[in-house]
């Protein structure tokens, strides 16, 4: 076989890939959960279960865990790229521990939320999770959007549109491209994934008070990530350090994790108050 035949299949077989990562990126990025691990009653949490529908007809399945706080503010949670909101009970605890009410929903293909995940897709979701709170009698100054990981990026597209009292992204990513190149840096992860997922880009379109929560000790989103995105954030802003990897740093973190949290909604109701 001679040396030009040996580059031809060699880019022949690299166009393959980029091609296949091309059609096929969904598969690496979505990895969903049907089975509910624990109800919140079974974690001792009061709780609505909530069914309706996305703008294109896809019907989804939430949580609705209130508080003891009457008047509280609402979080609308938006969760990572794996699992589904019988993980996150332990977030609904904190959030309830400082006084905030919380939606947690289920994107598409999720849990008990039917269709298949896209981009899109989680957009549409986001913005039907939303008309939840709101035919519930929250107004946009009264419901904060989080998102952790993936759903960062879900929450700050969201963010552009409906201004929330603010906007907390913890453990996220500048971007999919970026985060793409980190884990596949032989392929043109930009053209492959184009603007998906920007979440810096869409930081500098809000105009809601940021939170963004990190771990230097990250291992999936590195920590620089997250001193990017507080960076393209319009103050006001905060910064809260985790300690602890990934997919556990808020529970390791603890206390001071909490009082973060507590401290920067604070902050937001005493500015709304005095206004």
């Amino acid at each position: 076989m001679n040396f030009f035949r040996l580059v031809l299949i060699g880019v022949l077989t690299y166009l393959a890939v980029v091609v296949g990562a091309y059609l096929f990126y969904d598969r690496l990025l979505y990895h969903p959960t049907n089975d509910i691990a624990m109800t919140p009653q079974e974690a001792g949490l009061r709780y609505e279960e909530i069914n309706f529908r996305a703008a294109d007809g896809v019907w989804l399945n939430g949580w609705y865990i209130p508080s003891s706080e009457k008047d509280s503010a609402a979080v609308l949670f938006f969760h990572g790229n794996a699992g589904n909101i019988s993980y996150r009970l332990e977030s609904a605890r904190i959030f309830n521990r400082i006084g905030a009410d919380v939606f947690l929903f289920d994107y598409r293909g999720y849990g008990k939320s039917r269709g298949k995940p896209s981009e899109e897709g989680l957009y549409w979701d986001g913005r039907a999770a939303l008309d939840v709170l709101r035919s519930k009698g929250y107004d946009m100054q009264r419901i904060v959007f989080f998102g952790r990981s993936l759903g960062g990026a879900v929450a700050a597209k969201l963010a552009t549109e409906q201004s929330p009292a603010a906007l907390i992204l913890e453990s996220t990513f500048t971007s999919l491209a970026d985060i793409g190149g980190r884990y596949f840096p032989f392929l043109p992860t930009g053209y492959i994934v184009g603007d998906a997922f920007d979440t810096r880009s869409c930081l500098e379109e809000v105009n809601c008070p940021v939170l963004v929560v990190h771990s230097p000790q990250d291992e999936i989103i590195p920590y620089r990530y997250g001193k990017a995105l507080f960076k393209s954030a319009k103050d006001p802003k905060a910064f809260l350090e985790l300690k602890g990897d990934h997919n556990g740093g808020f529970i390791l973190t603890g206390e001071d994790y909490r009082h973060g949290l507590e401290a920067f909604l604070r902050s937001i109701a005493e500015k709304e108050g005095a206004e």
